[in-house]
């Protein structure tokens, strides 16, 4: 079996050859079908058009500048990008990057909507982020909703996906440096990666990890210059080294210890972004450090966490499942807090419909897999469901019913118990 091609070999076409991913043959794939039970758009559709074993043969067409038809790209853009079938692929694909490729190639035939690109110039730009936010919130307490939603505007827009999920954001800032309280002895300075909407949208995660980051000795510094990861840019197929390049900047400038992510999505992204080669970006990425991880690694034994009687479910997302590989640090960090019964969500290996922009662009699948998730959170038993990922549960606390569990980060659980 052939994993690669000569660097004579590719026709022309403006893709790595030896000294990047292969580009596969089409019988490189061994049609094992490992891959599919664990796809979900195939769980959706039962159809082989939804495996990533087809998705690949056009992705190799892609990359040889081959043209596909509209149906071979519908089926291209329904994936999610969860990348389940990498950790199970014997053949050791690298789907994950084959597919940015392919989708940077395709976006440069067909660019996004105007609405698309919109949005993602709002995430680029935290002044603009900022701007627009106060009319969210005066818009969520006006009373415009339901008359809104009623009048199909929404609909003729293509907003009504995005505004289901507008929930109030934290309008003002953080502040640039926390220091540790007397309490504590200072073992060390940090940095916190706060991203782009989490910064608005979960403020209480932002100040749990400062509050343990503190509690265990680290002062917590929270560099102005940071902007978005680039997750949601290469998802749609755009350039993320101007992005990555900023927040290399931003944080090289710190005299700090490690750059600590909160959510499993940028740590991801952040973790495997194509840079310059170069003393700032090694620095950047061997300073990365997730959150549970930090905090587990640093724990003062003389720190106790108060007892509670819980029952705690644990949604691990794509990106920390498949990308991150670390999603135990989520069990062993609760296990801090005596008294608790820790047990893995059910069906945790299937994505849940949040999949970056997937929720906006797809909202038919992510809704589908989204009503499976939320079953699987209210039929476990558990009292409350924790996530490691700011987007997954963004995407599963919308819209759910009054009775169901909210979702919220593991390090908030493990925070009210300080």
């Amino acid at each position: 079996m052939d994993f690669g091609l000569d660097a004579g070999d590719n026709g022309g076409a403006s893709y790595p050859a030896s000294d990047g991913p292969y580009i596969p043959e089409a019988q490189d794939c061994m049609r094992c079908g490992m891959c599919v039970s664990g796809c979900p758009t195939y769980r959706l559709f039962q159809t082989d058009a939804e495996t990533p074993r087809q998705r690949i043969r056009s992705i190799e067409k892609v990359l040889r500048d081959e043209a596909i038809s509209d149906d071979e790209r519908g089926h291209l853009d329904n994936c999610l990008q969860c990348r389940a079938c990498e950790t199970v692929c014997p053949s050791r694909m690298k789907y994950g990057e084959l597919f940015d490729l392919a989708r940077h190639k395709l976006m440069q035939l067909q660019p996004p909507s105007w609405l698309t690109g919109l949005a993602l110039r709002l995430i680029e730009h935290k002044n603009w982020r900022r701007s627009l936010l106060p009319l969210v919130s005066l818009y969520l307490r006006s009373g415009l909703q339901k008359p809104l939603r009623a009048s199909g505007l929404l609909q003729k827009l293509n907003l009504a996906a995005a505004e289901r999920l507008v929930c109030e954001p934290a309008l003002g800032g953080l502040a640039g440096v926390f220091p540790v309280g007397k309490r504590a002895r200072q073992r060390g300075r940090v940095a916190l990666f706060t991203g782009c909407l989490a910064e608005h949208f979960d403020r209480a995660t932002m100040k749990a990890a400062i509050k343990l980051l503190n509690a265990i000795g680290y002062e917590v510094v929270v560099p102005e210059g940071q902007g978005c990861c680039g997750a949601i840019h290469q998802h749609n197929g755009r350039s993320v080294a101007a992005l990555l390049e900023n927040n290399i900047a931003a944080f090289y400038a710190l005299e700090v210890e490690a750059v600590v992510y909160l959510a499993s999505g940028c740590g991801a992204m952040l973790s495997e972004a194509e840079g310059a080669d170069s003393e700032t970006s090694g620095w950047f990425r061997r300073s990365l450090c997730d959150i549970n991880e930090f905090l587990l690694e640093h724990w003062p034994e003389q720190l106790q966490p108060a007892a509670s009687n819980l029952n705690i479910a644990v949604q691990e997302p794509c990106s920390q499942r498949n990308v991150l590989k670390n999603a135990k640090a989520v069990y062993a960090l609760l296990a801090k807090i005596p008294g608790v019964n820790i047990e893995a969500l059910p069906d945790n290996q299937t994505c849940c419909g949040a999949g970056g922009s997937y929720m906006l662009s797809h909202p038919e699948n992510a809704g589908r897999l989204k009503a499976a998730k939320r079953q699987a959170i209210v039929g476990c038993g558990a009292d409350i469901a924790v996530s490691a990922n700011f987007g997954c549960a963004f995407f599963l606390n919308a819209e759910r019913g009054e009775t169901d569990r909210k979702l919220m980060h593991p390090i908030r659980l493990l925070a009210d118990r300080i």
